[in-house]
């Protein structure tokens, strides 16, 4: 009995199973990925995302109020960049529950309307000729003159637009939940991340399996389905050229996604 008793504890123990990350409580939230123009496509998964909430309040399961949040990348590629800011813009106005976040995208839009020298051509090789034509205006010819179209895109574009774009924050936080557009730079403290790694890194942070002291929910990156990591969740699944534009839902340990296309349920 005594040796048995020795043995049984000398015998390996399965380690606790971690807890499952969480939200802030009294925070859900439903993210959403890049949009890229696709109006339609943000249409459709707002009503899936009515539909998901009803659905949750019918069962008596829905906890605290829920955020909308959009991870960047509003504009470019797609055809209905002007109607995407338009309905967003219209949205935040009268809810403090949407939070848009910015991307690379809307970045390179500020930059090229602030006339900053180059950029309005290489905005139009990089999806702007999309969002240029969805404000009424034909993108210029290799032989014209950039400068000028600048001036008649932001002629077009309404001035309170372009000063909420260039106010939208870079990272939100919930719990064990950071949400941002592109990543972060592994080994630097999620406060002390850089705006330009917020926006556009990829490949350091997408190869980089260390803790980052959160979940990093991002886009920027496109998957053709979401990907889960012990360290981020990648939702961007490519609208603009799928059709299949992404929602993560968060609410405590819950998890789940929804989208415009088949499931993207991992």
């Amino acid at each position: 009995m005594i040796f048995g008793k020795l043995t049984r504890a000398l015998l390996p123990r399965s380690a606790p199973a971690a807890p499952l990350p969480r939200t802030a409580d009294g925070e859900r939230f439903y993210v959403i990925g890049d949009v890229h123009g696709r109006f339609d496509l943000l249409c459709t998964l707002i009503q899936n995302i009515e539909d998901h909430e009803a659905a949750l309040s019918a069962a008596g399961s829905v906890s605290g109020g829920v955020q909308l949040v959009l991870l960047g990348d509003l504009i470019d590629r797609g055809n209905d960049s002007a109607r995407v800011i338009e309905c967003l813009y219209n949205i935040q106005r009268s809810t403090d529950r949407l939070t848009v976040l910015m991307g690379n995208h809307e970045e390179m839009m500020l930059r090229a309307l602030s006339g900053e020298a180059g950029v309005y051509r290489a905005w139009m090789r990089f999806g702007g000729d999309a969002t240029v034509r969805s404000f009424g205006l034909e993108p210029p010819g290799p032989d014209d003159d950039y400068e000028a179209h600048a001036r008649l895109f932001a002629e077009r574009i309404p001035q309170e637009w372009v000063e909420w774009v260039a106010d939208l924050p870079w990272f939100l936080a919930s719990g064990d939940y950071f949400f941002c557009h592109a990543g972060v730079r592994p080994g630097i403290a999620l406060q002390h991340q850089s705006k330009e790694d917020l926006l556009w890194i990829r490949d350091e942070f997408l190869n980089d399996q260390s803790d980052h002291g959160a979940i990093i929910v991002h886009g920027h990156s496109i998957v053709q389905d979401v990907e889960v990591r012990r360290n981020r969740i990648a939702i961007d699944t490519g609208a603009y050229r799928s059709d299949v534009l992404t929602a993560l839902y968060l609410d405590g340990d819950r998890c789940e996604f929804l989208s415009t296309g088949a499931s993207s349920a991992p």
